[in-house]
């Protein structure tokens, strides 16, 4: 029998083969990267959408949305739990007491997944707590508030209810203002002002890493900021002992997503302008949004 040579790739060719789905590979993985961080900042808005929906709720059946934080620290958050499908876990949770006792253990260390933004690659920021993304505008959630539709007279479209945030990493050194902030005692509260953290977060003094640890706690930098600070401004957050301070919302590019009181929600670019900003806080200021919202 006349024996047959069987054709096979030498080894040069093997190498061009590999050489292509190597270029193959790296002209794809952007364009994949791109779909999945798309994906993400859509399911973002739609967390988003549901909490401001879930705030509207709230009023509807309170006659008033849910306060930013009260006596006992619980977060607008903890109060909408069950407008946005978490009945079971606010059933867990003892209103009277504070939001650290131990008869909220269970309920404070749970993920609520409306309130984590999938963009974020940090989850938790602390093992016991359940985290959050989004912060409630302390203009109009702030400490025992029950703040009216009718008393947002600006226009629930021209007001911010929730911005989307990246969380803090638990460190203690002044690395990525997006993650860290200047903690301050409540005192410094009266003199504390858009630049106060800069010279702290360079000498790296009084830095924390805990923003957004707990969706259950409601203190400023925790449930509630005040947009002091444009978005993804190159200052650091700061708060005062948990009653107020300055902040931003942070994010890796040039967005940041924001809930309207209407129940709507866009993204809003860093360069906005601080007029704009500022009247889109604002709930009843009289002042009036420009081109660039």
């Amino acid at each position: 029998m006349t024996k047959r040579n069987r054709p096979a790739f030498t080894l040069f060719q093997l190498l061009v083969v590999i050489a292509i789905l190597a270029i193959l590979l790296g002209l794809l993985l952007p364009a994949i990267q791109k779909v999945r961080a798309a994906a993400a900042r859509t399911q973002s808005q739609n967390n988003l959408k549901q909490l401001v929906i879930g705030v509207l709720n709230y009023h509807e059946n309170y006659r008033a949305f849910p306060s930013g934080v009260d006596d006992n620290h619980f977060s607008a958050a903890s109060k909408l739990l069950p407008f946005i499908e978490y009945q079971n876990v606010y059933n867990l949770i003892d209103f009277k007491k504070s939001i650290d006792d131990k008869a909220n253990a269970q309920a404070r260390k749970l993920p609520v997944k409306v309130l984590l933004c999938p963009q974020d690659p940090i989850q938790n920021v602390k093992p016991e707590w359940g985290a959050t993304n989004y912060l409630f505008n302390d203009l109009v959630f702030y400490l025992n508030s029950k703040e009216k539709i009718a008393s947002i007279t600006d226009g629930l479209s021209n007001t911010i209810a929730i911005g989307e945030t990246l969380k803090g990493d638990g460190k203690t050194q002044a690395i990525d203002v997006r993650r860290q902030y200047v903690l301050l005692k409540k005192e410094d509260l009266k003199n504390t002002g858009p630049d106060t953290g800069v010279q702290y977060f360079k000498d790296n003094k009084n830095i924390a890493g805990d923003r957004c640890a707990s969706w259950m706690d409601g203190r400023f930098l925790q449930g509630t900021f005040n947009g002091k600070l444009q978005p993804n401004d190159e200052r650091p957050d700061v708060s005062c002992g948990g009653v107020g301070g300055v902040s931003a919302l942070r994010s890796f590019g040039r967005y940041v997503q924001v809930g309207m009181c209407d129940g709507s929600v866009r993204a809003v670019e860093k360069s906005v302008s601080h007029k704009t900003w500022k009247a889109a806080m604002t709930p009843s200021a009289g002042d009036i949004l420009g081109n660039d919202w």
